[in-house]
């Protein structure tokens, strides 16, 4: 298969002028294969030969303008077209596979009750796995579909679908919308349907999960219409499609997908156990995030994938942005989650050889399969950071105004990264240009250091500042009360770099914070003074945020071999059971229990770093018994239970389907137990299959396919290999849950001889199965324990292999890059 070059797509855009999909399709032909038809058309503005995408099973007819083409021109993925300047029909009639990656269009039967559900997933070149299209982004175009599904089910599109006397669906044309946009959702749906702003609004899953749907269904929809409401607030522009659904799909290898009209979400967001506020926020925040797309992405759409950050950046800035104020009453905290959580992703890629500019020269976005690999910590995090501090240094209501004239000049077009800073100076006289060259053309993290001079009455503040971005940030300024605990004496805004040190009153601070607010993008240090301070008192800083500021900061700090791991674990032990912000005490305590504990320590340190995380989830439970609260509560139950040494608590906790003190078990806490049990030897198949028995759900599967890797026998890891690599029958979900049980520190003997294996197989399934299942096999089936420099050199050697597909090398890439820093770390 031919992947589409950027010349390619220039070509084809100057060439073509695209009107109309109609495209048919059937769902009626079994389990395994669907029909389409896809009429397409076109304008040719000069005579010239070009092509159209597809990937079929079997071509059974193309015609060109009523005249037949030969199904035996197709060559991989393409059929060559010859064209007459002029109008022209394009039709073509297929019959497609679905999918079990997430990919195309994706079939899943629900093991809890037989029923079966279809979607799409068309991002990239994915189209063409449904049907045959020009496939690139600026040839945007109205679709029409219909689609003949059995009897039962209700077909979902991007437009309002209606169901006509012979049975089958019918969507209304659409806006003007690229290919990879198009959405088909298709199945017995459990939905709930509201209106608000004279729209029809509805929230869709599989029928096994409505009871859990219902349970949220009004937040869910509270959410929804806030951010609605609040966009409309922001946006000149009214939202410019018919309907708003949001359908929870199975398998879904992403987050969500902004299809206009009808986005499509992980049904994990069905909350199916009990999950804490800061996993309910995330669910918003996506809501948001997605909601962005439907102005930046779908209205106004990236000429080519050089610039996926116009469309990532901004609806990860405008999702955090937007549910912190349409939805503060709920989630107050937002951008704690976002320093603490998504900023560290940003960080982390950014510090890799993979790193690249959050908007890359075009040269270097050749075509789709590097394109693909920009998704990352760098188009999300980094991005709406620096998003983020462009709205810091220029004012929101410049901002605003620049994103208004960018909508309305590009409304239903195609736009560049030019075409935006072009609007955004439209709005203000500071020098954009210069901005965006400085932060969106370079790579890497600036460091900011601050350097404390003078004594008695006045002292000095110098920003020491290895990098090359201007920042405008604020600093905090803190003394230390009677009971030793950081008070804010001032907070500063000032720029960096800085003209000349910043002089203040007052005797030397015992604590100075370097982007106070997190409103920048940078990695901080401390003075001597400030990091003892840190230390010893970071819980009682008064502001979460400035929390996660510091937290960050400790965490890349032991990344960059700076700070003892066993420091870090100390300073968790000593703050975080008096951590009031819950978004804070998961991603310490996560970056705690699946880097350090299992990574940054050596084995024989390990058994410690797992008892000071076991305390700490004590010191939390211990805290936490009067019911106040419960997120907390269950984040301590997890930890806990992710980091028994012994399973005999655990195990009672099984028996009993209780936490002594709550919470009663529920499907997440049980399998989550079971798997840890798993790991330590305590557990066997017969009980596994017992649990599957009593919760058959997909989740349920995913759970048992988790455990049974999990079991540290040479029979369990044969098989649970074997079920990876030797066969493509596992979908996307139950291959990254056995994938995820496979590799168990405590096992690192018993699976020492699949680390050469790993390397070789990978290829093949990177080659077999492509990019969303290399990507799987990359993240998740790595040998990410076997830290030793024979592995590293392994792992190095095989970069050079040139039958591995760029998914799966970036992936590599960026895990052999995180094994390298673990090794130095440890050598330090």
């Amino acid at each position: 298969m031919s992947v589409l070059t950027r010349d390619e797509a220039q070509t084809r855009a100057q060439l073509l002028d695209v009107h109309r999909y109609l495209v048919d399709i059937d769902l009626t032909t079994g389990a395994e294969t669907f029909e389409t038809t896809s009429t397409i058309r076109f304008t040719a503005r000069a005579t010239g030969d070009t092509f159209v995408e597809l990937k079929p099973v079997t071509l059974h007819s193309a015609t060109l303008d009523g005249e037949a083409l030969d199904p035996a021109s197709l060559t991989g993925n393409r059929l060559p077209l010859s064209l007459t300047k002029g109008e022209h029909e394009l039709r073509v009639t297929t019959t497609m596979r679905y999918s079990r990656t997430g990919e195309g269009m994706h079939r899943f039967t629900d093991p809890t009750d037989g029923e079966s559900y279809v979607y799409t997933q068309l991002f990239m070149e994915d189209v063409q796995r449904v049907f045959a299209a020009f496939d690139q982004p600026d040839l945007k175009a109205v679709f029409e579909l219909t689609v003949t599904a059995p009897d039962g089910w209700t077909v979902l599109s991007n437009s309002i679908t209606e169901q006509q006397p012979d049975g089958s669906w019918k969507a209304a044309p659409t806006p003007l919308l690229s290919t990879y946009f198009v959405c088909v959702a298709a199945g017995p749906w459990h939905s709930v349907r509201t209106e608000h702003a004279g729209l029809p609004f509805g929230i869709h899953c599989r029928r096994s999960l409505a009871p859990h749907l219902d349970a949220d269904a009004d937040e869910i929809l509270a959410v929804t219409k806030a951010c609605y409401d609040r966009y409309h607030e922001k946006f000149e522009e009214p939202y410019p499609f018919d309907s708003y659904d949001q359908a929870f799909v199975p398998e879904f290898n992403a987050g969500a997908m902004e299809n206009p009209g009808l986005v499509t979400f992980r049904d994990e967001f069905v909350f199916r156990s009990a999950v804490t506020v800061t996993e309910r926020q995330t669910r918003a925040m996506v809501i948001a995030h997605e909601m962005a797309h439907m102005w930046f992405g779908d209205l106004v759409t990236l000429r080519w994938w050089d610039d996926i950050w116009l469309n990532e950046s901004f609806a990860e800035y405008m999702g955090y942005q937007t549910v912190n104020e349409a939805c503060g009453d709920l989630f107050p905290d937002t951008w704690v989650d976002f320093g603490i959580a998504r900023k560290a992703w940003g960080y982390e890629a950014d510090q890799r050889p993979s790193t690249h500019p959050v908007a890359p020269d075009p040269e270097a976005v050749p075509d789709t399969a590097s394109a693909l690999l920009n998704f990352d910590g760098i188009s999300y995090a980094k991005g709406a950071s620096a998003l983020r501090q462009l709205v810091t240094w220029l004012g929101e209501k410049d901002f605003l105004a620049g994103i208004n004239i960018h909508f309305k000049r590009h409304r239903f077009g195609n736009a560049t990264l030019a075409d935006f800073i072009d609007n955004l100076a439209a709005a203000t006289d500071r020098d954009v240009h210069g901005w965006a060259e400085q932060w969106l053309r370079t790579t890497g993290v600036d460091t900011l250091k601050p350097r404390l001079e003078g004594e008695g009455s006045r002292w000095q503040l110098t920003v020491d500042h290895e990098g090359s971005r201007p920042h405008r940030i604020e600093v905090g300024v803190y003394d230390r009360d009677a009971l030793d605990a950081p008070v804010l004496r001032e907070r500063r805004q000032i720029d960096v770099p800085q003209a000349a040190p910043l002089d203040l009153p007052g005797p030397r601070p015992a604590l100075v914070v370097l982007n106070e607010g997190d409103l920048t993008y940078a990695k901080l240090r401390f003075d001597e003074t400030s990091e003892y301070t840190v230390l010893w008192a970071l819980s009682s800083i008064p502001d979460p945020v400035t929390r996660a500021v510091v937290w960050n900061s400790l965490r890349d700090m032991v990344r960059d071999g700076e700070l003892e791991p066993e420091t870090y674990l100390a300073a968790a032990d000593a703050h975080l059971p008096w951590e009031t912000e819950l978004a804070i005490v998961q991603g310490v305590l996560g970056f705690a229990r699946s880097e350090i504990a299992d990574r940054y320590v050596s084995e024989d340190e390990r058994p410690a770093a797992l008892a000071t995380i076991s305390e700490i989830a004590r010191a939390l439970l211990r805290r936490t018994e009067d019911g106040e609260a419960p997120g907390l509560r269950l984040t301590a139950v997890r930890a806990y239970v992710d980091s028994a040494a012994t399973p005999a608590k655990i195990a009672s906790w099984l028996d009993e389907g209780t936490v002594y003190g709550g919470p009663e078990l529920d499907p997440e806490l049980r399998w989550r137990i079971l798997a840890r049990l798993a790991v330590l030897g305590a557990t066997d198949e017969p009980t596994i299959a017992a649990e599957l028995e009593r919760d058959p759900s997909a989740t349920g599967q995913e759970g048992a396919a988790r455990c049974r890797a999990s079991l540290p026998s040479t029979e369990a890891k044969a098989a649970a290999w074997s079920a990876l690599f030797d066969s493509d029958d596992l979908s996307n979900y139950l291959f990254t849950a056995t994938a995820q049980g496979f590799w168990q520190p405590e096992q690192a003997d018993l699976v020492r001889e699949y680390v050469p294996r790993f390397y070789t197989d990978a290829i093949a399934l990177g080659a077999r199965r492509g990019p969303a299942m290399a990507e799987a096999a990359g993240r998740y089936a790595f040998p990410a324990y076997a830290i030793d420099p024979e592995s590293l050199a392994r792992g190095e050697a095989h970069l050079d292999d040139d039958t591995m597909i760029p998914a799966l090398h970036r992936k590599l890439a960026d895990q052999l890059d995180d094994l390298r820093r673990v090794l130095k770390t440890r050598n330090t």
